[in-house]
């Protein structure tokens, strides 16, 4: 972080204020495109000031895994699925940064037109240190360094640098003790070792301590309700652990499921009883589609390998986040093999803390031509959920998120089924926006929200009964207003909305009052803000579901009703904004009529608003004065009863 910020954090912390590190401060998946230049990679990480291990591997080439460090130095690097000692390259990684990295023209990290991640950790205690040490020469089990961890390590990673040699592994499993593994092999376990404390670390293996030798070690915390993380400095952003699989999990929904009171946004597993399984890391930038698998619409996670060079595999449903840890969705051996233990690092979804500012979750942009280069559509942030509508033609709303996967579409106007569009394809995997590739783009708008909390938040469910299902989720508010839909057959979009109540629901996709009966829609029971309660109406047995949470944020966005007036100076709606709004969606609940969004792209302005309706196909409609802005939200500029009849209640979704 800045030095401002941990100045104003390290006073904070002097006069006792709560609050600590959020997640997104020390850990960062970032992914980019090589140029065969220079790159400055910002990722908001203070590599600088803090220091830390950036781990970078090409997605779409055969280029080895690159580990540098701040503690080796710039240029110093190694390759996790070699036994080979560190080199120097100076055009390598070139500088550590105060709020990310630089790279050099060097194909292991910037080779023209290929893909990248990079994977920062920085040091930080509870979550991640970096130690190098000179070998002595004692034996391995005596010879004890110090560390900064903060904590007893859940994983620790060595490797000696001046020699060709194994990368040695010491991985927590549940039993306490730490198995044995190497990161460069698939070997199973070599045995357990004991030892590990809260300031040193044993060297594991004599290999590890050779008089003389250099080495490097990574260690990882694991937080087991002892974190000092997020904005009341008590919660857990990374885990280590062990699990035993199950061989279910293929088009099921039984697979072996990790609880870790989080949801994870980085994943590292390997069996430690298997001695051909790999090492496998997932990140939901590239893509873990939490939608659960089915025969019928299975999702691809994208997986690489720190043992092999192999470029980026996805074809295949490994596993899938959940609002509080990951589910196997396999029975292949190298995750969820019934007769095997597996280990993994896990490490939490941020961000933790409240946007400040709705530019930070929230943005529209426009786009006109064919096939025009990614992001298409621009956001200024990785985008969690959005649609996309053309203003100008009859057509669909595709309404896409990053749970379900870059080709999973949904239409707002419709009760089918997800669908993979033939000829659309949507890049989500950019750090600052979407990427659409597609025949013909007229003049197209895309809204685009991020997950974040008191804001908004994405969940999947499987429907377990035709009763009533908690489900739990992350918005870390009480949803004010939701969207549920089935994704996998046909079925209406169901809202909840805080004040039409409980027992009764609206649907996006058509124009019909509130409707409903005691439990049938959210069971008759007002959520809260860990879980949202969900009757028969959306909890069909064994069907998949996506709901979208939202809440108010003070500034931010404002969930809410009113009555109309039917006068042209119609009620002035107070969202507590410190200007008018971006965006705007109302429905009259009392009576049948559309779901109008009005936005400040296409004009929120004292006259004529375009408008369009999330229930049709219908071209964008300009045909009168519906709203204006004002100061702090917006007024009802109309007599008509689509926004504005007398006496008609109405709800509302604004976002400044």
């Amino acid at each position: 972080m800045a030095t401002k910020k941990k100045l104003l954090q390290a006073a904070a912390g002097a006069a006792g204020g709560a609050g600590g590190l959020d997640v997104s401060e020390v850990f960062s998946t970032y992914l980019y495109e090589g140029n065969s230049s220079t790159q400055t990679i910002t990722n908001g990480i203070d590599l600088d000031g803090e220091g830390g291990l950036v781990w970078t591997k090409s997605r779409t080439n055969t280029y080895k895994n690159q580990l540098n460090d701040t503690e080796r130095g710039v240029g110093y690097r190694l390759a996790s699925e070699t036994t080979d000692a560190q080199d120097y390259v100076a055009n390598n990684l070139t500088s550590f940064n105060e709020d990310g990295f630089s790279i050099g023209n060097n194909v292991y990290h910037n080779a023209n037109g290929q893909d990248y991640v990079s994977w920062t950790f920085r040091k930080a205690p509870k979550f991640f240190d970096v130690v190098t040490y000179t070998g002595d020469g004692t034996v391995a089990t005596s010879r004890s360094i110090s560390h900064n961890l903060g904590c007893t390590p859940g994983l620790i990673i060595l490797k000696r640098l001046d020699s060709a040699t194994n990368w040695e592994v010491n991985a927590l499993n549940s039993a306490g003790t730490y198995e044995r593994l190497r990161l460069n092999l698939t070997n199973a376990t070599s045995g357990t070792q004991t030892g590990h404390t809260s300031t040193t670390f044993h060297t594991i293996t004599s290999s590890m301590n050779v008089s003389g030798g250099t080495y490097v070690a990574y260690l990882f915390a694991h937080n087991d309700g002892d974190g000092d993380f997020g904005p009341t400095g008590d919660q857990d952003i990374i885990k280590c652990g062990s699990y035993t699989g199950n061989s279910n999990g293929e088009y099921d929904d039984n697979g072996t499921e990790v609880n870790l009171g989080f949801e994870p946004q980085w994943i590292m597993i390997k069996s430690s009883t298997w001695g051909s399984g790999n090492w496998q890391i997932y990140d939901t930038m590239r893509g873990i589609t939490a939608r659960p698998s089915s025969s019928s619409r299975d999702g691809d996670d994208a997986v690489l390998y720190p043992n092999l060079s192999s470029s980026e595999a996805g074809t295949s449903s490994f596993l899938r986040v959940t609002p509080t840890g990951f589910k196997l969705e396999t029975d292949n051996y190298g995750v969820n093999a019934s007769i095997h233990d597996y280990i993994y690092i896990a490490i939490r979804r941020g961000p933790m803390a409240v946007p400040e500012s709705a530019t930070e979750v929230f943005a529209i942009d426009t786009a006109a031509g064919t096939s025009p280069t990614p992001p298409t559509f621009y956001s200024g942030f990785p985008v969690d959920f959005h649609f996309y509508k053309s203003s100008s033609a009859t057509g669909d709303w595709n309404v896409f998120d990053r749970l379900r996967g870059d080709a999973a579409e949904l239409n707002f106007n419709a009760t089918n089924a997800e669908s993979s569009n033939a000829g659309q394809f949507y890049n989500q995997d950019l750090m600052d926006g979407v990427g659409i590739y597609t025949s013909a783009i007229s003049t197209a708008y895309q809204w685009m929200w991020k997950r974040a909390p008191s804001f908004c938040d994405v969940v999947c469910y499987t429907g377990n009964v035709s009763t009533n299902q908690s489900v739990a989720h992350n918005l870390g508010a009480v949803p004010e207003m939701m969207w549920v839909k089935v994704i996998e057959t046909t079925g209406d979009w169901n809202v909840y909305h805080k004040d039409i109540g409980s027992d009764k629901a609206l649907y996006l996709n058509t124009t019909a009052a509130a409707t409903g009966s005691s439990s049938s829609y959210w069971g008759n029971t007002t959520p809260t803000d860990a879980a949202f309660t969900v009757g028969p109406n959306s909890n069909g047995n064994n069907n998949k579901f996506i709901a979208y949470l939202f809440s108010s944020l003070n500034g931010v966005s404002k969930v809410g009703s009113y009555t109309g007036n039917g006068s042209l100076s119609g009620p002035s709606i107070d969202c507590g904004f410190a200007a008018g709004p971006r965006f705007v969606l109302i429905k009259r609940t009392d009576s049948a009529e559309n779901w109008y969004l009005f936005d400040s792209d296409r004009g929120i302005v004292a006259g004529a608003d375009p408008y369009l309706m999330l229930n049709s196909t219908a071209a964008e409609i300009n045909a009168g004065d519906f709203i204006d802005p004002t100061s702090s939200g917006f007024q009802l500029a109309t007599n008509g009863s689509s926004v504005n009849a007398s006496g008609g209640t109405y709800i509302f979704y604004a976002i400044a």
